[in-house]
């Protein structure tokens, strides 16, 4: 495994992050296809013994249970000082505003529940989920700062959201002294690329890590087309993102698939090592032992100008999908 600085924080972290939204009761969110903690614990320690170091969650994977199975393994495990973890927060309900709980209150009632979940007393990257319209964010940026001083998080990030948003946050953040946010985790892969607009520009410009969620695409970039899941066929919400733009992905795919069979590698490792030219760490999920494998594989997958012309050429501009398509 090959390791990286996380943008401009000090922490180090595994050229792939093991995405940890697969983990977690079944029972108790949107996803069906999640793993029980045992099974959790064997892909949590089999990564770790593998090299990856960097785990990514959020209070809002099955109604927390993910961050509650990853606590509960790191602990086992015994090995919470040589990991990062990273989670993430949503922003305030309507209740809660409507109740007048500010963004400071707020904030730290969802770290004090994550660091229960996750039984740990710090967290290392500490993520807005999405950009909060309903909150001004010099308020959202002060309580963040204020977790940083008092060393309960070591770095702060945010997801789904526009480059102008992070620029904006940062240029205040920045007029205040305040920790700024070191990382981006927005939806990226070779069948969506609508990051690299505005946001990869950004984030190069100003040494922000880019950790991409849904890197191989729900698993469409790991599989040949013929080929299914219990995750593929029961991701609603990935089906929301994909299938009306799968005519057009497909002929991508296809170009994976080439590669792959051309080089003798998985489809991942060539899906993954044309996203590693482009960002600091992708998130990937796991449910098998294989899954992990296949990601570390494709950090020593080295692909050509060619090999990178030939799978980008035939992209298309998408729609904005999932979290993003719903912002105003």
């Amino acid at each position: 495994m090959e390791y990286v600085k996380l943008g401009n924080s000090d922490l180090k972290v595994s050229k792939i992050c093991l995405g940890c939204m697969g983990f977690g009761e079944s029972t108790q969110g949107i996803h069906s296809w999640t793993l029980p903690y045992n099974e959790s614990k064997d892909i949590i320690e089999y990564a770790i013994e593998k090299g990856i170091n960097f785990f990514d969650t959020a209070m809002g994977y099955q109604s927390g249970t993910s961050e509650e199975y990853l606590g509960k393994a790191i602990k086992e495990l015994n090995c919470r000082k040589d990991v990062v973890i990273a989670t993430k927060f949503i922003p305030r309900t309507k209740e809660e505003i409507e109740n007048n709980v500010t963004a400071k209150e707020h904030i730290n009632t969802c770290f004090q529940k994550s660091l229960e979940r996750l039984d740990t007393d710090y967290i290392d990257l500490y993520i807005l989920h999405m950009w909060d319209y309903n909150t001004p964010i010099i308020e959202i940026m002060e309580a963040l700062n204020e977790l940083v001083v008092s060393n309960q998080v070591k770095a702060i990030g945010i997801s789904n959201c526009y480059a102008w948003q992070i620029a904006k946050a940062n240029e205040i953040a920045k007029a205040h002294g305040w920790a700024q946010f070191v990382s981006i985790q927005g939806h990226y892969n070779l069948i969506f690329r609508e990051e690299e607009r505005e946001m990869k520009p950004y984030c190069d410009e100003h040494n922000i890590a880019m950790t991409p969620y849904s890197a191989l695409a729900s698993g469409r970039l790991a599989k040949h087309p013929e080929e299914t899941s219990k995750r593929m066929s029961e991701d609603f919400f990935a089906k929301g993102k994909y299938d009306a733009s799968a005519d057009a992905d497909l002929e991508i795919i296809k170009r994976v698939e080439e590669l792959s069979a051309k080089y003798k590698v998985s489809m991942t490792e060539i899906s993954l090592a044309w996203l590693l030219t482009k960002v600091t760490s992708p998130v990937v999920g796991a449910t098998k032992k294989h899954h992990i494998d296949g990601a570390l594989q494709s950090v020593q997958v080295h692909l050509s100008l060619e090999d990178l012309t030939y799978l980008e050429e035939l992209y298309k501009p998408h729609p904005l999908v999932g979290v993003m398509s719903t912002n105003k």
